[in-house]
């Protein structure tokens, strides 16, 4: 056993070394907005996933894929489809529960980086959710199911990229798994589900449509990136992309010490949410802001709290400041705002006015 399981190390750390070198997220410099979103929603997953709205050539991607490097590795059963937890039944595959709840011990384990799944503007439902396949089910006695991408990305990250473009009933779909964190496929009959706890990342440009406003309501927070427009900003980065274009391996190195500080403020931040407090007077608050800018539902309330827990979390505290609440309420409530076509005010800054007036 010792012998296979160093063997599967050489090739993990074989397959390390030969894959694309991905950009290190500490390396990435302004969108401030949309990195702290993605880290909070990595903190708490509950948050609802984040959507990025921006000009082209932001690097809305190049962060994405630099925050999946960041993540710690996670204990999954080897082989198995749907990245299962050996330790917790509630992110586990239809058959790894069978062989747990059977009394099974001996389920080949490893650690593997968090996954990221890209979804394709013209992937299927059936690409997406996956396939019964009927005629099998039929002749043979068997549920004979074909995973799709959503059973790819539990307990990872989804992302979309141009979600606007995407069709409807996918991001419907997409957005029902992301908050329920399971996926039903049922053909003829015949059903089955399977956990797809994942964090939701889409990413758009304006200028080529928005979301409806039910769906962007569905997305835990929103992040607008703009063009950096001052020119010695603009140099450092491009010198910097330079560089790691130059020799990937060594501007890497160059970030390590960065990176595994984040990670540790990561870790640490995961561990200690359930600790955070936040007083009830801060509650009432958040819910009279939501109230008076006439949010529907009650999406908006939640969110901004567990946005601001995770980043009361993330900077090392146990309670919720006034401060934290400024940070995050823009990003949990802009894209919740009923639109009018006339104005020309950014939603944002409606919501941080409306803030301040309620919590002075």
């Amino acid at each position: 056993m010792p012998a296979s399981a160093s063997a599967q190390e050489a090739t993990a750390s074989a397959a390390k070394e030969t894959q694309r070198p991905v950009y290190p997220f500490a390396a990435i410099v302004g969108q401030d907005e949309m990195k702290l979103c993605l880290l909070l929603n990595v903190i708490d997953p509950k948050i609802g996933g984040v959507m990025i709205m921006g000009d082209r050539g932001t690097g809305k991607s190049t962060t994405v894929r630099s925050l999946v490097d960041l993540l710690p590795d996670i204990r999954v059963v080897v082989g198995d489809p749907f990245n299962s937890d050996p330790d917790d039944p509630e992110v586990m595959g239809p058959e790894v529960r069978q062989r747990v709840l059977q009394g099974d011990t001996g389920l080949p384990v490893t650690t593997a980086k968090i996954t990221m799944v890209d979804l394709p503007l013209g992937a299927t439902e059936d690409r997406v959710c996956g396939t019964i396949d009927i005629e099998k089910a039929l002749t043979e006695g068997v549920k004979a199911f074909e995973p799709g991408l959503l059973a790819k990305a539990n307990r990872g990250i989804l992302y979309v990229d141009e979600v606007n473009l995407l069709d409807d009933h996918l991001v419907d779909v997409l957005l029902d798994s992301a908050a329920s964190g399971w996926n039903t496929v049922e053909r003829e009959g015949i059903s089955i589900s399977h956990p797809a706890r994942f964090i939701l990342i889409g990413s758009g440009n304006p200028e080529e449509g928005e979301l409806r406003p039910q769906l962007l309501d569905r997305f835990g927070m929103h992040a607008q990136v703009g063009t950096v427009r001052d020119a010695e900003l603009r140099v450092k980065i491009v010198e910097e992309r330079a560089r790691f274009d130059r020799d990937p391996k060594t501007f890497r190195e160059s970030y390590h010490d960065e990176q595994e500080k984040l990670q540790q403020q990561i870790s640490s931040a995961r561990s200690n949410l359930g600790a955070v407090q936040i007083d009830h007077d801060l509650r009432v608050k958040i819910s009279k802001v939501c109230s008076e800018l006439n949010v529907d539902g009650l999406r908006g309330d939640i969110v901004t709290n567990r946005a601001a827990k995770a980043l009361a979390a993330l900077k090392g505290r146990d309670s919720v400041t006034v401060e934290d609440i400024a940070t995050v309420i823009p990003n949990c409530l802009r894209h919740r705002l009923r639109k009018d076509p006339l104005e020309s005010i950014d939603s944002g800054l409606l919501v941080i006015e409306k803030f301040y007036e309620v919590f002075s």
